[in-house]
Protein backbone atom coordinates (compact mmCIF):
# COMPACT_ATOMS: atom_id res chain seq x y z
CA UNK A 1 0.00 0.00 0.00
CA UNK A 2 1.32 3.45 -0.90
CA UNK A 3 1.95 5.83 2.01
CA UNK A 4 -0.97 8.16 2.59
CA UNK A 5 -3.59 5.97 0.87
CA UNK A 6 -6.57 5.80 3.19
CA UNK A 7 -8.40 2.53 3.76
CA UNK A 8 -11.56 1.56 5.62
CA UNK A 9 -11.65 -1.82 7.38
CA UNK A 10 -14.69 -4.01 6.91
CA UNK A 11 -16.08 -7.40 7.88
CA UNK A 12 -18.23 -9.31 5.43
CA UNK A 13 -20.99 -11.59 6.72
CA UNK A 14 -23.76 -13.58 5.08
CA UNK A 15 -27.14 -14.81 6.29
CA UNK A 16 -28.63 -17.38 3.91
CA UNK A 17 -26.82 -15.77 0.99
CA UNK A 18 -27.99 -12.26 1.90
CA UNK A 19 -24.60 -10.57 2.34
CA UNK A 20 -23.61 -7.42 4.19
CA UNK A 21 -20.51 -5.41 4.99
CA UNK A 22 -20.13 -4.38 8.63
CA UNK A 23 -18.28 -1.10 9.09
CA UNK A 24 -17.59 1.27 11.99
CA UNK A 25 -19.85 4.28 11.40
CA UNK A 26 -17.15 6.60 12.79
CA UNK A 27 -15.16 5.88 9.61
CA UNK A 28 -17.98 6.75 7.22
CA UNK A 29 -17.05 9.24 4.47
CA UNK A 30 -19.13 12.40 4.12
CA UNK A 31 -20.99 10.94 1.13
CA UNK A 32 -22.06 7.69 2.73
CA UNK A 33 -24.45 6.80 -0.10
CA UNK A 34 -21.80 7.07 -2.81
CA UNK A 35 -19.28 5.11 -0.76
CA UNK A 36 -21.82 2.38 -0.03
CA UNK A 37 -22.61 2.04 -3.74
CA UNK A 38 -18.92 1.76 -4.49
CA UNK A 39 -17.96 -0.80 -1.87
CA UNK A 40 -21.09 -2.92 -2.54
CA UNK A 41 -20.37 -3.13 -6.28
CA UNK A 42 -19.82 -6.78 -7.16
CA UNK A 43 -17.20 -6.04 -9.82
CA UNK A 44 -15.24 -2.98 -8.66
CA UNK A 45 -15.97 -3.25 -4.95
CA UNK A 46 -16.19 -5.94 -2.29
CA UNK A 47 -19.75 -6.85 -3.21
CA UNK A 48 -22.78 -6.95 -0.89
CA UNK A 49 -26.51 -6.31 -0.64
CA UNK A 50 -25.83 -3.42 1.73
CA UNK A 51 -23.70 -1.97 4.52
CA UNK A 52 -24.57 -2.08 8.21
CA UNK A 53 -22.89 0.99 9.68
CA UNK A 54 -22.27 0.22 13.35
CA UNK A 55 -22.08 2.64 16.29
CA UNK A 56 -21.85 2.22 20.07
CA UNK A 57 -25.05 3.03 21.95
CA UNK A 58 -25.84 3.41 25.63
CA UNK A 59 -28.98 1.25 25.46
CA UNK A 60 -27.71 -1.58 23.23
CA UNK A 61 -24.62 -3.54 22.29
CA UNK A 62 -24.61 -1.68 18.97
CA UNK A 63 -26.74 0.71 16.95
CA UNK A 64 -26.83 0.07 13.22
CA UNK A 65 -27.75 2.13 10.19
CA UNK A 66 -28.53 0.17 7.04
CA UNK A 67 -27.67 1.59 3.63
CA UNK A 68 -28.68 -0.52 0.64
CA UNK A 69 -26.35 -1.40 -2.21
CA UNK A 70 -27.81 1.42 -4.31
CA UNK A 71 -27.09 4.00 -1.58
CA UNK A 72 -30.66 4.29 -0.31
CA UNK A 73 -31.44 4.03 3.41
CA UNK A 74 -33.58 1.24 4.88
CA UNK A 75 -35.20 0.80 8.26
CA UNK A 76 -34.04 -2.74 8.95
CA UNK A 77 -32.83 -6.03 7.53
CA UNK A 78 -33.51 -9.13 9.58
CA UNK A 79 -30.57 -10.88 7.95
CA UNK A 80 -28.33 -7.83 8.31
CA UNK A 81 -29.21 -7.59 11.98
CA UNK A 82 -28.34 -11.27 12.41
CA UNK A 83 -25.00 -10.67 10.68
CA UNK A 84 -24.23 -7.92 13.17
CA UNK A 85 -25.24 -10.18 16.06
CA UNK A 86 -22.85 -12.81 14.71
CA UNK A 87 -20.04 -10.26 14.68
CA UNK A 88 -20.78 -9.22 18.28
CA UNK A 89 -20.96 -12.83 19.41
CA UNK A 90 -17.69 -13.71 17.67
CA UNK A 91 -15.77 -10.71 18.99
CA UNK A 92 -17.28 -10.34 22.46
CA UNK A 93 -18.55 -13.82 23.29
CA UNK A 94 -22.10 -12.66 24.01
CA UNK A 95 -25.00 -15.05 23.51
CA UNK A 96 -27.71 -12.40 23.87
CA UNK A 97 -27.17 -9.34 21.70
CA UNK A 98 -29.23 -6.14 21.79
CA UNK A 99 -29.13 -4.18 18.54
CA UNK A 100 -30.80 -0.83 17.92
CA UNK A 101 -32.11 -0.67 14.35
CA UNK A 102 -34.05 1.93 12.40
CA UNK A 103 -37.14 -0.13 13.26
CA UNK A 104 -36.40 -0.14 16.97
CA UNK A 105 -34.43 -2.41 19.32
CA UNK A 106 -34.06 -6.10 18.44
CA UNK A 107 -32.89 -8.87 20.77
CA UNK A 108 -30.88 -11.66 19.16
CA UNK A 109 -30.44 -14.89 21.13
CA UNK A 110 -27.81 -17.44 20.11
CA UNK A 111 -29.35 -20.88 19.59
CA UNK A 112 -26.46 -22.78 17.94
CA UNK A 113 -22.88 -22.33 16.77
CA UNK A 114 -20.54 -24.23 14.49
CA UNK A 115 -17.16 -22.74 13.56
CA UNK A 116 -17.84 -19.37 11.90
CA UNK A 117 -21.60 -19.98 11.53
CA UNK A 118 -24.00 -18.84 14.22
CA UNK A 119 -27.76 -19.35 14.53
CA UNK A 120 -29.88 -16.73 16.23
CA UNK A 121 -33.52 -16.18 17.00
CA UNK A 122 -34.51 -12.53 16.77
CA UNK A 123 -37.50 -10.87 18.38
CA UNK A 124 -38.79 -9.02 15.31
CA UNK A 125 -41.68 -7.29 17.06
CA UNK A 126 -45.25 -6.96 15.83
CA UNK A 127 -46.33 -7.22 12.22
CA UNK A 128 -48.98 -5.01 10.67
CA UNK A 129 -51.13 -6.71 8.02
CA UNK A 130 -53.36 -4.69 5.70
CA UNK A 131 -56.25 -5.91 3.50
CA UNK A 132 -55.40 -7.50 0.16
CA UNK A 133 -54.59 -4.94 -2.51
CA UNK A 134 -55.08 -5.28 -6.27
CA UNK A 135 -52.50 -3.61 -8.52
CA UNK A 136 -52.45 -3.07 -12.26
CA UNK A 137 -49.19 -3.99 -13.98
CA UNK A 138 -48.10 -4.40 -17.58
CA UNK A 139 -48.46 -8.17 -17.17
CA UNK A 140 -51.93 -7.97 -15.67
CA UNK A 141 -53.60 -7.50 -12.30
CA UNK A 142 -51.62 -8.60 -9.25
CA UNK A 143 -53.18 -9.16 -5.84
CA UNK A 144 -51.01 -9.07 -2.75
CA UNK A 145 -50.99 -8.45 0.98
CA UNK A 146 -49.21 -5.38 2.39
CA UNK A 147 -47.27 -6.26 5.54
CA UNK A 148 -45.07 -4.05 7.69
CA UNK A 149 -42.21 -5.53 9.70
CA UNK A 150 -40.92 -2.07 10.52
CA UNK A 151 -40.23 -1.86 6.79
CA UNK A 152 -42.80 -2.26 3.98
CA UNK A 153 -43.57 -5.50 2.13
CA UNK A 154 -46.02 -6.62 -0.55
CA UNK A 155 -46.57 -10.39 -0.43
CA UNK A 156 -47.95 -12.12 -3.51
CA UNK A 157 -49.05 -15.71 -2.98
CA UNK A 158 -48.77 -17.72 -6.20
CA UNK A 159 -49.12 -21.32 -7.34
CA UNK A 160 -45.72 -21.20 -9.03
CA UNK A 161 -42.94 -18.74 -9.79
CA UNK A 162 -43.21 -17.29 -13.28
CA UNK A 163 -40.33 -16.34 -15.56
CA UNK A 164 -41.06 -12.63 -15.39
CA UNK A 165 -41.48 -12.26 -11.63
CA UNK A 166 -38.37 -10.07 -11.28
CA UNK A 167 -39.52 -7.55 -13.91
CA UNK A 168 -43.01 -7.51 -12.43
CA UNK A 169 -41.59 -6.94 -8.94
CA UNK A 170 -39.44 -4.06 -10.22
CA UNK A 171 -42.55 -2.50 -11.75
CA UNK A 172 -44.53 -2.91 -8.53
CA UNK A 173 -41.80 -1.15 -6.56
CA UNK A 174 -42.24 1.97 -8.68
CA UNK A 175 -46.04 2.19 -8.53
CA UNK A 176 -47.51 5.39 -7.04
CA UNK A 177 -49.19 3.35 -4.29
CA UNK A 178 -45.71 2.91 -2.78
CA UNK A 179 -44.04 6.35 -2.78
CA UNK A 180 -41.25 5.09 -0.52
CA UNK A 181 -40.77 1.87 -2.49
CA UNK A 182 -41.67 -1.61 -1.32
CA UNK A 183 -40.06 -5.00 -0.78
CA UNK A 184 -41.83 -7.58 -2.93
CA UNK A 185 -42.19 -11.26 -2.07
CA UNK A 186 -43.58 -14.08 -4.20
CA UNK A 187 -44.63 -17.04 -2.07
CA UNK A 188 -45.80 -20.57 -2.81
CA UNK A 189 -47.42 -22.66 -0.08
CA UNK A 190 -46.17 -26.24 0.08
CA UNK A 191 -47.89 -27.00 3.38
CA UNK A 192 -49.10 -25.31 6.54
CA UNK A 193 -45.53 -25.40 7.78
CA UNK A 194 -43.48 -24.91 4.60
CA UNK A 195 -43.33 -21.94 2.25
CA UNK A 196 -41.07 -21.17 -0.68
CA UNK A 197 -40.26 -17.52 -1.36
CA UNK A 198 -38.48 -15.23 -3.80
CA UNK A 199 -37.41 -11.74 -2.80
CA UNK A 200 -37.04 -8.46 -4.68
CA UNK A 201 -35.85 -5.84 -2.23
CA UNK A 202 -35.70 -2.06 -2.23
CA UNK A 203 -32.23 -0.87 -3.09
CA UNK A 204 -30.85 -4.33 -3.88
CA UNK A 205 -33.14 -6.07 -6.40
CA UNK A 206 -33.36 -9.84 -6.26
CA UNK A 207 -31.69 -11.30 -3.17
CA UNK A 208 -31.11 -14.91 -2.25
CA UNK A 209 -32.86 -14.44 1.07
CA UNK A 210 -34.52 -11.85 3.29
CA UNK A 211 -35.15 -11.92 7.01
CA UNK A 212 -37.98 -9.39 7.17
CA UNK A 213 -39.23 -10.76 3.84
CA UNK A 214 -39.42 -14.24 5.32
CA UNK A 215 -41.37 -12.84 8.27
CA UNK A 216 -43.72 -10.92 6.01
CA UNK A 217 -44.27 -14.00 3.83
CA UNK A 218 -45.08 -16.16 6.84
CA UNK A 219 -47.34 -13.53 8.40
CA UNK A 220 -49.28 -13.09 5.14
CA UNK A 221 -49.74 -16.85 4.84
CA UNK A 222 -50.77 -17.15 8.49
CA UNK A 223 -53.22 -14.24 8.28
CA UNK A 224 -55.02 -15.89 5.35
CA UNK A 225 -55.15 -19.34 6.94
CA UNK A 226 -52.61 -20.84 4.57
CA UNK A 227 -49.94 -21.44 7.22
CA UNK A 228 -49.59 -22.08 10.92
CA UNK A 229 -46.89 -21.19 13.40
CA UNK A 230 -44.12 -22.37 13.26
CA UNK A 231 -43.40 -22.18 9.51
CA UNK A 232 -40.22 -22.70 7.49
CA UNK A 233 -39.52 -20.26 4.67
CA UNK A 234 -37.31 -21.82 1.98
CA UNK A 235 -35.37 -19.49 -0.34
CA UNK A 236 -32.51 -19.95 -2.82
CA UNK A 237 -30.00 -18.95 -0.13
CA UNK A 238 -31.34 -21.18 2.63
CA UNK A 239 -34.15 -21.75 5.09
CA UNK A 240 -35.35 -19.57 7.95
CA UNK A 241 -38.01 -20.31 10.54
CA UNK A 242 -40.73 -17.89 11.57
CA UNK A 243 -42.97 -18.35 14.59
CA UNK A 244 -45.72 -16.25 16.08
CA UNK A 245 -46.17 -15.92 19.81
CA UNK A 246 -49.23 -13.83 20.52
CA UNK A 247 -48.78 -10.75 18.34
CA UNK A 248 -44.99 -11.00 18.30
CA UNK A 249 -42.94 -12.48 15.45
CA UNK A 250 -39.69 -14.39 15.95
CA UNK A 251 -37.18 -15.18 13.20
CA UNK A 252 -34.57 -17.93 13.41
CA UNK A 253 -31.76 -18.62 11.00
CA UNK A 254 -28.00 -18.86 10.47
CA UNK A 255 -25.37 -16.27 9.67
CA UNK A 256 -21.65 -16.61 9.14
CA UNK A 257 -18.60 -14.43 9.01
CA UNK A 258 -17.05 -14.57 5.53
CA UNK A 259 -13.92 -12.42 5.58
CA UNK A 260 -12.41 -9.16 6.72
CA UNK A 261 -10.20 -6.68 4.94
CA UNK A 262 -9.49 -3.08 4.02
CA UNK A 263 -11.09 -1.12 1.22
CA UNK A 264 -9.00 1.47 -0.58
CA UNK A 265 -10.46 4.96 -0.80
CA UNK A 266 -7.86 6.29 -3.23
Amino acid sequence: MKPGVRTIPFVKASACGNDFLLIDAALAPSDIAAFTRRICDRHDGVGADGVEWMSPHFSADLAIRLINADGSPAEISGNGTRCVATYVCATQGKERVAILTGAGPKICVLTARRDSEYEFEIEMGKATVEPELALKTNSGEVRGIPVSMGNPHFVIIVSEFTRNWQSQAAEIQKLPQFPDGINVEYVTVDSKFDLRARFFERGAGETRSSGTGSCASAVAAMSTGRADSTVKVHAPGGTQTVRRQGNDIFLRGPARLVCQGEFYLG
